[in-house]
């Protein structure tokens, strides 16, 4: 269609232009173009008097089935019946084809329990990934987080304050499933936490722990007594991520601990300092801040010599293009790191001028439940990842009892919840929008395609292909035909919500077809079948595309 306009574009007034092909409202037509407004500006003729010229010259009938001009200029389409098939199950456009990307989301800390926050970043973060691939990239999935640092000493006091001592034999008492032992473990880092804040005396002694814990790396001890409590629940930590990744059934990552990045980190910054990169300050190094590009200044190594956060992010990002070699690297995290990550993105691009145009930070809202609260770590009332899975799935008990179903249909309920807001936004997270069977929901689109199923179970025949289309399939084959276009702008735009949009704006266009239009029993059941099959098959890839399973029944 773009061709064939501007081919007669090009005849005409010899001027190249690349036509933009937009679905209006299905009364002005299947597609819409105000190309000649932009042809216009280029020649002394109107608009309207471009797009009747336009119009006239469009004798492709393979293509074109009529064709007006409306308003000012623009120039409405109505497709052949033979394109709006042959618009049903194109492939999307490979706009990032062989380019090497990594995307570095969810980023859990050990010693800590994953919250709703890292529920909603791993399962967003897993269907970007998702566009990703379907554009073409060749992409490496990474994780980041902290398994050296204050929150870790906090946490190992915690530990020895519980385990009555530095005795690493009473962990064998803690004989529990991976999510038991991070509730354990996050106990113990509460415990911690609050004591940091209430004793000057402790507050000390977790200091000093902390420095303790970067020796265990940099001195590779593993047989002190504290050195076997920190590794083993170390480990403890990361077989529960890996647990908590299988249970959402989500893509596996790269996962770089604070620990192998600070030492690349820590080399990249002394070495930036002496080339003037950084400035001492007070025993400490900084990266010195520039109003004029609305950066503050950041501290890359303590006064006491430790990394900092930033210091263990520049070591992440010299370890992913070494590993990986990128053409562009994405990372997602909440709102509040905005400002931090400009400093660190705008400092690695200082270090490494080869860095510049090659980073993209992404930021999410926060995930609020329907009294507005956000929840805090520190204080141990975090709403755990595992709690809101276990308050969904009870809600979701109430309309299946399959226990196969009921976990694809509580994992689809708390995808399409997350997936449907544009990034950026904070998440209102309500139970009962989000197992509705009535309204905009994973559940809602999953029944949906159940009932498209069983449509299809009664038939004793695989239907053919479709092969015409009747007044009254006009349309639900043009709505069919759209799914491609919604792929394309969430590939462009990373953003999955376009393809929520589109599958439960089909969902519901399919409703209406299916109310006045018997299938099974009618002079047109093969042909209309056709139509369910491709509808059911649709369903099912949009909602693989989100990370969504569809049971075969509801």
């Amino acid at each position: 269609m773009k061709k064939n306009i501007k081919v007669v574009i090009k005849e005409l007034w010899d001027i190249d232009i690349e036509p933009e092909i937009t679905r209006p409202p299905s009364k002005f037509g299947d597609y819409s173009t105000n190309v000649s407004f932009t042809v216009s500006n280029h020649i002394d003729l109107p608009a309207k008097t471009v797009a009747q010229h336009i119009v006239d010259n469009l004798s492709n009938k393979n293509i074109f089935k009529k064709i007006t001009v409306d308003g000012a200029g623009f120039i409405n389409i109505f497709a052949s019946d033979e394109y709006l098939i042959r618009a049903i199950g194109a492939d999307p456009d490979k706009i990032y084809e062989n380019k090497k990307f990594v995307f570095e989301y969810s980023c859990p800390n050990a010693f800590k329990e994953l919250h709703v926050g890292h529920l909603y970043q791993t399962i967003y973060g897993d269907i970007t990934g998702n566009l990703m691939e379907l554009g073409g990239a060749k992409l490496q999935r990474t994780s980041f987080g902290g398994d050296v640092g204050l929150h870790v000493a906090k946490c190992l006091w915690g530990m020895r304050s519980k385990l009555g001592g530095g005795y690493p034999e009473n962990l064998d008492k803690i004989s529990m499933s991976p999510f038991e032992r991070s509730k354990w473990i996050s106990s113990c880092y509460v415990l911690g936490a609050k004591k940091y804040e209430s004793s000057d005396v402790i507050k000390t002694e977790i200091d000093e722990l902390n420095k303790t814990i970067y020796n265990f790396h940099t001195v590779s001890d593993h047989s002190s007594p504290l050195a076997k409590i920190y590794w083993t629940t170390r480990d403890w930590c990361f077989e529960y991520f890996d647990s908590f990744y299988e249970l959402i059934d989500v893509q596996k990552m790269r996962y770089y601990p604070e620990s192998e990045t600070a030492s690349i980190g820590l080399e990249v910054v002394r070495n930036q300092l002496k080339q003037g990169n950084l400035i001492s300050s007070q025993g400490a190094i900084v990266f010195k801040g520039d109003k004029n590009k609305n950066l503050h200044t950041r501290v890359f190594i303590t006064s006491k010599g430790l990394p900092t956060y930033e210091t263990k992010d520049i070591g992440v990002i010299w370890m992913e293009e070494e590993e990986y070699n990128f053409d562009h690297r994405f990372l997602i995290t909440g709102n509040d790191q905005k400002e931090y990550m400009r400093v660190v993105f705008a400092a690695a691009e200082t270090f490494k001028p080869d860095l510049k145009g090659k980073m993209t930070h992404m930021t999410n809202g926060a995930v609020k439940f329907a009294d507005g609260k956000k929840m805090s770590s520190r204080l141990g009332n975090v709403s755990r990842a595992i709690d809101v899975l276990k308050a969904v799935q009870n809600k979701v008990e109430l309309l299946v009892d399959d226990p196969d179903v009921l976990n694809k249909v509580t994992l689809g309920a708390v995808k399409y919840t997350f997936a449907k807001y544009s990034l950026g936004k904070d998440i209102s997270f309500n139970l009962e929008d989000t197992v509705t069977l009535n309204g905009n929901s994973g559940p809602y689109l999953q029944y949906s395609h159940a009932r498209a199923m069983s449509i299809l179970s009664k038939l004793d025949y695989i239907p053919n292909q479709l092969n015409k289309i009747n007044p009254e399939d006009r349309a639900i084959i043009r709505k069919l035909g759209e799914y491609t276009d919604s792929l394309n702008i969430a590939i462009k735009n990373l953003q999955p919500h376009y393809i929520c949009n589109y599958l439960f704006e089909v969902a519901q266009e399919f409703n209406r077809y299916y109310e006045v239009n018997r299938i099974i029993g009618s002079k047109e059941e093969k042909h209309r079948s056709a139509i369910v099959k491709i509808y059911s098959e649709l369903l099912e890839n949009g909602l693989g595309v989100l990370g969504i399973d569809v049971p075969g029944r509801m």
